[in-house]
Formats: C-alpha cells, structure tokens, sequence
C-alpha cells in the first residue's frame, strides 16, 4: 500500500513541528505528525545527556557558544529504531509528517526504507541570528545548538523543495508544501 510521506529537515528552533500541525490542518487526507523529539523522550531520564545515548558538549566559537553531540550506541540503536518505525507506519498506509534534524546518510536510509512510498524531503531554514533568537526564546534549548547544526546540516542534501522560515508564518510553509506536492 503506497503511502505519502513529508519529511522536515532543519535545524532546532526552526519551525518544523509548527509547519508540521498547520500542514495536518490543511491536507485533504489525514496525516500523522511524527515527531523526532517524541522518541528521544523515550530514552530515561538518565540517558539525556549520557555517553552511551546522546552526550552534549557546550564550546566556544567566535564567542560564541556551540553545542556538539556525541552520539553512542544508544542513540544510534534508537534513531535507526525511529526510521524504521517510520517505515512501519508508512507500509500500513498511514500518511506521515516526519519532524528530523538528519543528516545525508540519514536521508538515504529513509530513502532506501520508504523507496515503495512518496516521500518528499523539504529542506527547512533560517538566518542563524533568527534561530538564535528563537532558541534563547524559548527557553528549552542548549544555547549554541542551532549554531552547530547550521554549520552541519544541510551539507550533502538534496531536497525536493527548500523553505525558508523567518518572513513566512508556519501557515503559508504548510501552503507551499500542500501545493508543491498536491497535498
């Protein structure tokens, strides 16, 4: 049963999730909002900062703050463990949208994995001061991890449309999606 999947890749602070519940909002179909942070709050509370999970580490760039994550075993096991399950949800019929901060070899995995179904890869930005702002905003985030991940994220990718955030409202992204893909 071919399935139709959006994926969101940005990083932290970006505005994926709220792109993500105005796009249910407005698709003719239903669609499921899988979210990457549901499953890291799987992990117990232990191994929220643990090596053998995943292991941050606050730097200083430029003076500025950079948060690196180090990402064991566990980490690994559960992350691979999330496109996995996404490709179950999908093989059922359910249509997704998938809310990830991945990298290149991550995006070929889900390709490989969703290679019956639709998937669509929007690639999610911001200037780094708008992310900055909204990171020290919203008061659960590692200050300097949108940093690093805007150094890192988008390099290597290759998406089927590219959205920038920080002059359109989650609404008029969830619009172009819709209509890009005939949603």
């Amino acid at each position: 049963m071919k399935s139709c999947i959006i994926l969101l890749n940005g990083v932290g602070s970006v505005g994926k999730s709220s792109i993500a519940r105005a796009l249910q909002e407005i698709a003719q179909d239903p669609f499921l909002h899988v979210q990457m942070d549901a499953f890291l709050d799987m992990l117990p509370a232990a191994y929220q900062d643990h090596p053998a999970a995943f292991a941050y580490r606050t730097a200083e760039e430029g003076g500025n703050p950079v948060v690196d994550i180090m990402t064991g075993p566990v980490g690994e096991r559960l992350m691979r463990g999330m496109r996995h399950a996404i490709a179950a949800l999908a093989n059922q019929g359910n249509k997704l949208i998938v809310d990830e901060v991945m990298t290149a070899e991550s995006a070929e995995e889900y390709r490989r994995l969703l290679a019956a179904h639709d998937l669509f890869i929007v690639g999610v930005y911001a200037p780094l001061e708008a992310l900055e702002v909204r990171e020290r905003s919203r008061g659960d985030r590692l200050i300097g991890l949108a940093r690093r991940q805007y150094q890192r994220l988008h390099k290597g990718m290759h998406y089927d449309l590219e959205i920038e955030t920080s002059h359109a409202t989650p609404l008029e992204c969830a619009q172009r999606i819709k209509q890009e893909f005939g949603l």
